[in-house]
């Protein structure tokens, strides 16, 4: 168990993706506000949750492309965030992906700290525990962003947007190893 290792290989597959979509798409998501981008994370992180609790799902795509989801979103809503008084719309495929890697160094960073302290006790938490607190973390940013980013004692949307990133990575880790188990 390494949890760098598994977690830029998680973070590989969720960039490719990033990639590709940019390809189809360009960057067109500049255009959304950050609370825009924070109902996209809510709807996939209810998604799961409604799956979770029913045990059975009538669209195809899995849950596992519910997590890339939001992880892109959060890397997508943390660009945002570093580029708020820029009104560029277009970016080089290097220039998207060297603002993409920067946003991952910085969760990763985040992560290897937390884990160092907590003792990877997310190995030990349920999928649907840690879907509950991407869903906590969603409402907590909402409530941020209806107060115009204002705070008393707690962290901003930027380290919310990086705790759910992190969630959904860890749940990604942990799916892969029950498969590779059956």
């Amino acid at each position: 168990m390494n949890t760098e290792l598994e977690y830029r290989q998680v973070i590989s597959l969720c960039k490719e993706l990033f990639q590709k979509k940019n390809k189809d798409y360009g960057t067109s998501w500049r255009i959304l506000r950050l609370p825009s981008l924070t109902d996209q994370i809510f709807i996939k992180a209810q998604r799961i949750r409604s799956i979770q609790e029913k045990g059975i799902q009538k669209v195809e795509d899995g849950i596992e492309g519910e997590f890339i989801g939001i992880i892109n979103y959060c890397l997508i809503a943390l660009i945002q965030k570093t580029l708020e008084k820029s009104d560029q719309m277009e970016f080089s495929e290097a220039e998207l992906s060297s603002l993409y890697d920067d946003q991952v160094e910085k969760t990763l960073t985040l992560l290897m700290n937390k884990n160092h302290d907590y003792g990877e006790a997310w190995r030990d938490m349920r999928i649907s525990s840690m879907t509950d607190l991407i869903l906590t973390k969603i409402f907590r940013t909402k409530q941020i962003e209806d107060n115009h980013g204002k705070t008393l004692v707690s962290e901003g949307v930027e380290a919310n947007y990086q705790d759910m990133l992190n969630y959904a990575v860890f749940c990604l880790i942990k799916l892969k190893g029950s498969q590779s188990q059956q």
